[in-house]
């Protein structure tokens, strides 16, 4: 393709014709004149006639001109012209592909994608080896075919990381280590890391870089914090100098277990801000059952901001068996707990059986003895469904028969008769120290102040699981805290009492740093590394780079320090991490993070992605060219005296015939409730996002033209359908896409919904999200599905069987791709008493219509025609692709003669012809 003025030609040579047209303007300048009538009688065949020298008329000058234009017209229309063609960058040698692959360019990943499919055909046709180089996971450069590269692409995702100074550092000693010159084409995110410039400096000295980078800003979520009984949201951006607008959505389970949007809030930039917060007020329950933050319609890892224990505050029940006005305050069992939990926690104080029903996280028992037998019994039940039950000695506990001669459910060990009690032998003469905490301790790493002392304690009975159990001692050896397991929950027993009675470690900070480490409390700030040494942390779920939630699968441990410090990477991934019962949420950006645009040298030229597509014009000038014919035709009558409204008229209608009327008119053409009635018409439900309502009308207006091309089904142009305002009734079927941020339909349109498939209506959901499906993840979309199905009445479904009338409802078929192949099918579950007659390749399913069908090859996609019928967009490679885009329009056939017939083609009387195409 050559460039003139900014056009591209497919066939220049071609435009070589425009240096005849000044010949042409000298041909076309004559014009014969009209005839004259003359009356013809034989006597006076001559008279009156004088014998002038004839001379042609002069053609107009303005009729040559339109002559002219339509000709060049002509001319330039078949050189095949193009605006805004794609420039091939040229260049023959070596070529290295470096992409940032971080989780900055995960909104513009399909982006990325078609720039380096297209950068491998220029480097095939080229013949030029290719090599890639993902930042955040750098491997040794291996220069292989275009071709290679290509059938790997499909497999690369983005990282919920930037990439670290030692990625950079092992991305610098690949490059060092190959040998030779090549070209550098570089896919930015748009975000800064450290060690880009020495990339730059390294990529130059090998040969030309070349830069693309989208130009929107890139944001980010920072984590959520809790102050003075608000939710603070943060973000950054990397770019400013336009007001800007997000929506976070706070997810989390409703009280059945659905995961669904519990809160909204705005993000506002202004014109000049890199930085915004917002506030969200929320009651405790709600709070307690946010999982995440997101901001809406961004897939990317740093769009997502995970929540752990310090936003969600616990609640913790207080009980002691001394009344609230026994004693001085300070003497309370209650009141040095209540002072370190306060402000971290929420608490609740009252009698045990009142606190219970309400599922605190914790119950605290203060020098509480004994329980009543209904009491204790509902309290074993809460611990062993996943409660923490923490106790502390007392004198009343010290005085009791509490786990002297049994190991009671309740208690972690048991305790010694006569042992160190107050007033009597447990009353020391020096107090004790605490012992350095063990590794195996939840303590480990806290640094213990030497002011902390105990003088008295209730002593645990010599047992072979004692020291499994024991978590701190003092000094001398002797039990501390002990606890165990209960079930899915744990006891833990603090040796001491709750106030400085015993010792003086309620007064001090550790005290507090405790009850944190065993998740009686969450830590009102984020931990500093030194908060966590001595502790390990497992991955529990893990982001990918479109902020998707996964399973950690077989990650290793992290140590508690690197938690807080390292930079994220393959062994410490973002996500959520649990030690014990404490969860922390590593997210892609920590607090104080920022996002900093990409600084380049002057030197390297940075392309964005974004410009307007290629869009040829031949065919327009073609077809302005024939209305230019059909008015030469007209003006050259007129000249001539030939001219008639009628011919005219006609000359003007050969003309539309021939340019045919655009099939996006028609497109448009509005259809009024009173036409739907008429002929079939395929509906899709309104999606609000514009983009994808426009390319579900482009897929079933080319489903409606192979309808009509190969079936007796003639479909009207496609009909939007408004679950709020429209009529159901008038569409045997529904296609519905479904994106992520789609609203939920109120009540009366569910009601209608209902109805419509109670009445034989069907409704295809198409979530769009195979080719996810395939890796085992489950989009946002599918989540969505989940929402908004779960108010309709849906039968059980079932994988689509090989036998089901779907597959050879017009077409025989075994595969049903859409844009994405192999995707999952859901239909109406068969019955149960459906029977498999011996000999027949399939079981007697004449049953109806199924209501429903739920998949997400993206039909429309591989559906979608211009006006010229020709497809939009690319479905898979090559002549594998064709045939994908075959097998999904025959699946739309065989979908609408399923709603049309029913399960006709279950009948036996089709049998044999059915078995003789089989083949059987």
């Amino acid at each position: 393709m050559i460039m003139i003025a900014g056009i591209g030609f497919a066939s220049p040579w071609l435009l070589l014709g425009l240096l005849v047209l000044p010949i042409l303007w000298l041909l076309l300048r004559a014009i014969p004149p009209a005839p004259k009538r003359q009356p013809f009688p034989a006597v006076t065949l001559l008279l009156g006639l004088k014998d002038d020298e004839s001379l042609s008329d002069r053609t107009p000058w303005w009729l040559l001109l339109l002559r002219m234009l339509a000709v060049a017209a002509a001319i330039i229309g078949l050189s095949g012209p193009v605006l805004n063609p794609v420039q091939e960058h040229g260049g023959s040698g070596p070529l290295l592909i470096v992409m940032d692959s971080g989780w900055g360019g995960a909104p513009n990943w399909e982006q990325n994608r078609a720039q380096i499919e297209a950068e491998l055909s220029e480097a095939g046709r080229a013949g030029r080896p290719v090599a890639m180089l993902r930042l955040t996971a750098p491997e040794p450069l291996q220069f292989l075919a275009a071709a290679q590269w290509t059938r790997q692409l499909a497999g690369m995702t983005p990282a919920p990381w930037v990439a670290a100074p030692a990625q950079v550092a092992t991305a610098l000693d690949v490059i060092s280590e190959t040998d030779g010159g090549f070209d550098t084409l570089w896919l930015s995110d748009g975000v800064e890391m450290q060690g880009r410039s020495d990339l730059v400096t390294a990529l130059a000295e090998r040969g030309e870089i070349d830069v693309y980078e989208s130009g929107a800003p890139v944001i980010g979520l920072l984590p959520a914090t809790y102050e003075d009984g608000l939710i603070v949201l943060h973000a950054a951006r990397s770019t400013a100098g336009l007001a800007q607008e997000a929506t976070v959505q706070a997810l989390g389970p409703d009280p059945s277990g659905t995961e669904r949007a519990l809160a909204s809030a705005t993000l506002e930039f202004d014109a000049a801000a890199h930085h915004t917060e917002a506030q969200l007020a929320l009651p405790m329950e709600l709070r307690a059952r946010i999982s995440r933050f997101e901001i809406l319609n961004t897939r990317s890892a740093g769009a997502v901001s995970l929540t752990d224990d310090r936003l969600r505050r616990r609640e913790v029940a207080l009980i002691s068996a001394q009344s609230s006005d026994e004693g001085l305050a300070l003497l309370s069992p209650l009141h040095y707990l209540r002072q370190a939990l306060e402000p971290t926690a929420e608490l609740l104080e009252g009698a045990l059986s009142d606190l219970l029903p309400a599922n605190p996280d914790v119950v605290v028992l203060a020098d509480v003895a004994r329980l009543a037998p209904a009491q204790e019994k509902a309290l074993i039940d809460w611990v062993d469904q996943g409660g923490l039950l923490l106790r502390f000695a007392g004198p009343r506990l010290a005085a009791s028969d509490t786990a002297r001669d049994t190991e009671e459910p309740l208690m972690p060990v048991r305790l010694r008769i006569g042992g160190r009690s107050i007033g009597g032998a447990m009353s020391w003469g020096e107090p004790k120290a605490l012992a350095p905490f063990g590794e195996g301790s939840p303590f480990y790493g806290l640094e213990i102040p030497q002011e902390v002392t105990v003088s008295s304690q209730v002593m645990a009975q010599p047992d072979p699981e004692l020291a499994s159990r024991v978590v701190a001692e003092l000094s001398d050896g002797t039990p501390l805290v002990t606890r165990k397991p209960l079930g899915q929950g744990q006891v833990i027993l603090f040796h001491v009492t709750a106030n400085a009675e015993w010792s003086t470690l309620p007064l001090s900070g550790l005290f507090v740093e405790m009850l944190e480490r065993l998740a009686v409390s969450s830590a009102a700030k984020p931990p500093v590394a030194a908060d966590l040494e001595g502790t390990t942390w497992q991955a529990a779920e893990v982001l990918d780079g479109f902020g998707r939630l996964t399973d950690a699968d077989t990650l290793a441990g992290v140590a508690g320090p690197n938690l807080v410090d390292a930079p994220s990477g393959p062994e410490l991934q973002p996500g959520l991490y649990t030690s014990g019962s404490r969860a922390y949420a590593r997210n892609v950006l920590r607090e104080g993070d920022d996002v900093l645009p990409t600084s380049w040298p002057a030197s390297v030229p940075v392309m964005t992605y974004e410009g307007a597509d290629e869009r040829p014009f031949g065919g327009l000038l073609l077809g302005a060219a024939l209305v230019m014919l059909a008015l030469d035709i007209a003006a050259a009558l007129l000249v001539s005296g030939l001219w008639s409204p009628a011919r005219t008229a006609a000359i003007f209608l050969m003309s539309g015939l021939m340019l045919g009327v655009p099939q996006e008119m028609l497109a448009k053409s509005a259809t009024t409730p009173t036409d739907l009635t008429a002929e079939l018409t395929l509906a899709h439900v309104l999606t609000g996002d514009a983009k994808t309502d426009r390319i579900t009308s482009e897929g079933l207006q080319g489903l409606s033209n192979v309808l009509t091309l190969r079936t007796s089904i003639e479909p009207a142009p496609p009909y939007g359908v408004d679950l709020e305002t429209d009529e159901l009734a008038f569409f045997p079927f529904l296609y519905w896409p479904v994106t992520e941020g789609q609203p939920l339909p109120s009540s009366d349109a569910y009601a209608k919904l209902n109805a419509y498939l109670r009445t034989g209506g069907m409704i295809l959901f198409d979530t769009r999200d195979a080719d996810l499906a395939q890796a085992g993840a489950t989009s946002n979309a599918a989540r969505r599905l989940q929402q908004l199905a779960l108010p309709l009445d849906i039968p059980p479904l079932e994988p689509l069987p090989a036998d089901h009338v779907l597959t050879r409802a017009f077409y025989l078929l075994q595969d049903f791709p859409g844009r994405h192949p192999r995707g999952q099918i859901w239909v109406e579950a068969a019955p149960e008493d459906a029977e498999q007659v011996e000999g027949l390749p399939f079981r007697n399913l004449n049953d109806g219509v199924t209501p429903v069908v739920i998949g997400g090859n993206d039909w429309a996609a591989a559906w979608a025609v211009d006006q010229d019928n020709a497809p939009l967009y690319p479905v898979g490679r090559g002549f594998a692709g064709e045939r994908q885009r075959e097998l999904a329009r025959r699946f739309g056939v065989n979908l609408l003669m399923h709603v049309l017939t029913g399960n006709y083609k279950s009948d036996q009387v089709h049998v044999p012809a059915l078995l003789d195409r089989l083949g059987q």
